[in-house]
């Protein structure tokens, strides 16, 4: 996979956290690794974006962005907003392709849900994926309401032939409810897709040194970890 993009089935999900995971276990592994955020919103000139928090948790990563707008919107209406160009999937997926030329692994970080629109013309991540011809991570909550969103996620990967590889928990609770639990049984289900980690909540907080040692522990083999979905369902079931 030296593309990888990286999905939520909504906002504040752990989206970017999991990214960092995924970037700190690739490099444990000795890869190199670069971040493009494809759309960064809700943040100004000077301030420390998606990317650049992937670069602190993880690491030694390439961090680069196609556009950032000041407004913590949806990318198209952001930019409209802000009386600026919009982002367009052509110009995510090429800044994307001129990263894979010089590192091992490039993820591609969007921005909210899969089908959040870039521009005008309803250019989404989505579209980015197909250009890439690119497998999509899809980070997903833990608790009651996942189900839906996940599945619908899930399908409209399907019916675009984008490969799913598989579903992380971007935010796994310290003292998990029953929905939690069973959903650990029932994501794979309705992703039709493996599950592939779990981060605990509240990660992103650890001292950066402290993260990169523990990502791996939270990410399956796929994603050259070491996380085990069959014995944490075991330890959590319901």
């Amino acid at each position: 996979m030296p593309v990888l993009v990286i999905t939520g089935t909504g906002t504040e999900v752990g989206k970017t956290v999991v990214t960092a995971a995924v970037a700190a276990t690739a490099l444990a592994g000795g890869r190199s690794v670069a971040v493009l955020k494809a759309a960064q919103t809700g943040v100004g000139p000077d301030e420390a974006g998606d990317a650049r928090e992937v670069a602190r948790l993880a690491g030694g990563v390439t961090v680069a962005e196609v556009a950032r707008f000041p407004e913590p919107l949806a990318p198209g209406t952001a930019a409209r907003r802000a009386g600026r160009a919009p982002v367009r999937p052509a110009e995510v997926a090429e800044a994307a392709a001129k990263l894979a030329t010089e590192h091992d692994l490039v993820l591609v970080e969007g921005a909210g849900g899969l089908l959040v629109r870039f521009d005008a013309f309803g250019g989404t991540l989505a579209e980015v994926a197909a250009l890439l011809e690119a497998p999509v991570l899809l980070v997903a909550s833990a608790g009651l309401g996942t189900l839906n969103t996940t599945e619908l996620t899930a399908r409209e990967l399907a019916s675009r032939g984008l490969e799913l590889p598989g579903v992380v928990i971007g935010s796994w609770p310290e003292a998990p409810d029953l929905a939690s639990r069973c959903n650990l049984e029932d994501l794979p289900d309705v992703a039709a897709a493996p599950l592939l980690g779990a981060v605990p909540a509240g990660a992103g907080t650890l001292a950066p040194a402290a993260f990169r040692s523990s990502a791996p522990r939270w990410l399956a083999p796929r994603l050259d970890g070491t996380w085990d979905a069959e014995a944490f369902g075991a330890r959590h079931a319901p």
